[in-house]
């Protein structure tokens, strides 16, 4: 079928269909929809806060949040995942790769470590804590959720721990696992509840001590 044509006798240019609007819009609308019920579940705890209660603090359907991220369980792990990218920019993940193969003093290495927990656990720590409370109240969901959260924790830290022995940065006998071991209890959210939390520590007092944690542990 040919194009219809206007007064002027010319075809109407066709209309664009801007797919990237749209993917913009809809990231825009799952991420409200995280940080909506990032304050509800932190302010409320998991168990008193229900999916209509989210949709409508983010302006969303039900339907919509349930289609995204198939339960509350689900919200809550995209959630603690989005923590982990950190507070902008290239993901936290990529940067911590980059210093890791870029870094030759490993001094400055476990400091910049520091750092990268001193972003992150402001963010993740909450989170975390919001699983461990919500599996220990009995929650089955919550439960899985933070046995998987607990394991891909460590196989990062194990994957840090490779780098930085085959770099030959860490003190020799030691092994990745056993690197690995220091580094999951350092990264722990439990650690961050303790001594920020707990004992008032500013993040960056708390950072500090993890890069000198690390050093004296593992150099």
């Amino acid at each position: 079928m040919k194009s219809p044509v206007n007064a002027s006798g010319k075809r109407p240019a066709k209309r664009s269909y801007d797919g990237r609007r749209r993917r913009q819009l809809a990231a825009e609308s799952l991420h409200s929809v995280r940080t909506r019920a990032r304050e509800l579940f932190l302010s409320q705890g998991f168990g008193a806060t229900t999916i209509a209660q989210i949709a409508r603090a983010a302006d969303v359907s039900a339907e919509s949040v349930y289609k995204n991220f198939g339960s509350k369980a689900g919200l809550v792990r995209a959630i603690y995942e989005e923590s982990l990218l950190g507070a902008g920019g290239p993901p936290a993940e990529q940067r911590s790769d980059l210093a890791q193969a870029t870094e030759t003093d490993p001094v400055r290495l476990m400091e910049r470590f520091g750092r990268f927990t001193t972003e992150i656990s402001p963010i993740g720590a909450p989170v975390y804590l919001l699983i461990r409370d919500a599996a220990a109240s009995g929650d089955a969901s919550m439960a899985t959720l933070l046995r998987d959260v607990d394991e891909a924790r460590y196989r990062r830290m194990l994957h840090n721990a490779r780098q930085l022995v085959g770099r030959g940065l860490l003190r020799p006998g030691l092994s990745a696992r056993e690197a690995a071991d220091v580094m999951f209890t350092c990264t722990a959210a439990e650690l961050y509840e303790t001594l920020v939390l707990k004992r008032g520590w500013p993040a960056e007092r708390y950072g500090t001590f993890v890069g000198r944690t690390l050093a004296a542990n593992l150099l």
